[in-house]
């Protein structure tokens, strides 16, 4: 599995809807395609919303964060995020 970041953006008709339910569904959503959702973070500044979730594959990511946006009418940036433990393997 690999570990993305997910930086979501309200767009003017999202905050609107915001209520725990969504976020249920879009924890659903994320383990009906495959993946793990390990933590979720209202945030600050440039971006609202940080998900931190696990992937087998980077189709199913991108499939997902799209789908994110149309259920939730958020934008969504992602990337993927390498633990820095395989970061130091990997560039020594």
């Amino acid at each position: 599995m690999t570990t993305y970041l997910l930086f979501g953006k309200y767009s003017h008709d999202s905050i609107k809807k915001i209520s725990a339910k969504r976020t249920n569904d879009a924890a659903a959503l994320i383990k009906a395609n495959g993946g793990e959702l390990k933590a979720g973070y209202a945030m600050l500044g440039e971006h609202d919303l940080l998900l931190i979730v696990d992937f087998p594959t980077t189709e199913q990511v991108l499939k997902t964060s799209v789908a994110l946006a149309k259920m939730l009418e958020i934008s969504f940036s992602t990337s993927p995020a390498v633990d820095m433990e395989v970061f130091d393997k990997l560039v020594v």
